[in-house]
């Protein structure tokens, strides 16, 4: 009875043993499981093309680089995407086909929560080693003196109708004189004024005001109109200036012809009027400059190029290099961080000395991306498409 006893205790203690060693080795083993799943995967990328993210190394399939390791961050919500198996740079939000025909495959990415105030757009961030790699550079928002050259064709006054109504103007305005220093009142005198008024009007439809049709009548100073002195004197120029530049021409700016008829020769001179009736076929409008004519070099009707250099004062304003030009909007990329790059929208004024005026979108001092925009671009679209 003490032998069974004893027996039966041992084998008790050994049935112990064995349960607590399975025990341990089931929570170590889930403890080392739950210790592994705390330690997150180092996702890798690739350096041209930042928003494609894999689990694993490999090469980038839209540009053939190398995956480069990517430093653990809070993981961001996935979404799916479709990629084209021909074509990686290809793809859509939604399943279909390529531009080839080839069924797209699904592909699951992380993207972030952040979003960007352009639509069609992400702000990204890049390594210090990929703006170094793709050559980005940028230019601090600043103001500047800026100039504008409007270049226009045009061509050697010779306008009989212009000249026909000055001279009416300037009978008419004689015979109404005449009138009011005889005292002549009643019917004759109101008739002759509305017919002044009805000159006038004409004069201001073929871009000449009434100022300027008074000065030139009182000086004389239309008959060049037809004719070119061969011993010298002046010369109008008509030039036809497109819609979305004449609002910078304005009367008495500095205006310069020339032809190459006389090569090297710039025939210099002063705008006189700006016209107010827009050619609905060419989208321009008349501007007159009146120019000096040294020896009736320019003859009528002969066709010139003219320049008019604007001063249009300090502006705030960005490179022309920096914006990007889609026909509906310009926007550009400003620099928020290091490597951290955010898509604006911006209202752009007159253009000068390679520069934009800035009426909306950035602030002065801050700085925007002037080189490798297209990449960044590229990079903030393809970010965009997977949200």
């Amino acid at each position: 009875m003490k032998l069974l006893n004893k027996g039966g205790l041992k084998y008790v203690i050994i049935a112990i043993l064995v349960i607590l060693l399975g025990t341990t080795g089931v929570i170590l083993y889930h403890g080392h499981k739950s210790g592994a799943g705390d330690v997150k995967a180092v996702k890798h990328h690739c350096p041209m093309h930042p928003a494609y993210i894999a689990d694993k190394p490999g090469d980038c399939p839209i540009c053939g680089m190398k995956l480069v390791p990517m430093e653990n961050k809070e993981e961001g919500k996935k979404k799916t995407i479709y990629r084209s198996t021909m074509i990686p740079s290809e793809i859509s939000d939604k399943p279909g086909k390529d531009s080839m025909g080839m069924d797209m495959v699904a592909e699951e990415v992380t993207v972030d929560a952040e979003l960007s105030t352009v639509p069609g757009l992400e702000k990204i961030t890049i390594t210090g080693e990929q703006e170094q790699l793709i050559g980005v550079k940028t230019e601090k928002v600043t103001k500047r003196n800026l100039t504008a050259d409007i270049r226009a064709s045009g061509r050697v006054a010779h306008d009989e109708d212009l000249y026909n109504a000055l001279s009416e103007y300037k009978q008419t305005l004689g015979t109404y004189s005449d009138m009011k220093n005889s005292k002549i009142s009643g019917e004759n005198l109101k008739q002759t004024e509305e017919m002044l008024q009805a000159i006038r009007f004409k004069l201001a439809h073929m871009g000449v005001p009434s100022e300027l049709a008074d000065r030139m009548v009182k000086e004389n100073k239309f008959s060049n109109l037809l004719y070119t002195n061969k011993s010298g004197g002046t010369v109008w120029i008509y030039a036809q200036v497109y819609d979305y530049e004449f609002g910078l021409i304005k009367e008495g700016q500095v205006i310069e012809a020339s032809t190459t008829a006389v090569p090297g020769k710039k025939f210099k001179g002063t705008v006189i009027s700006v016209g107010s009736y827009l050619d609905t076929e060419t989208r321009t409008l008349r501007v007159r400059g009146e120019v000096e004519n040294p020896g009736g070099l320019l003859k009528p009707d002969m066709y010139v190029d003219t320049l008019v250099h604007v001063l249009l004062g300090q502006k705030l304003a960005i490179p022309v290099t920096a914006v990007m030009d889609t026909g509906t909007r310009k926007v550009v990329f400003v620099k928020t961080g290091a490597g951290m790059y955010e898509p604006r929208e911006i209202s752009a004024g007159a253009e000068g000395n390679n520069y934009y005026e800035i009426l909306s979108g950035v602030s002065e001092g801050e700085e925007v991306v002037t080189s490798a925009n297209f990449l960044i671009d590229s990079e903030s679209r393809l970010k965009a498409m997977t949200k």
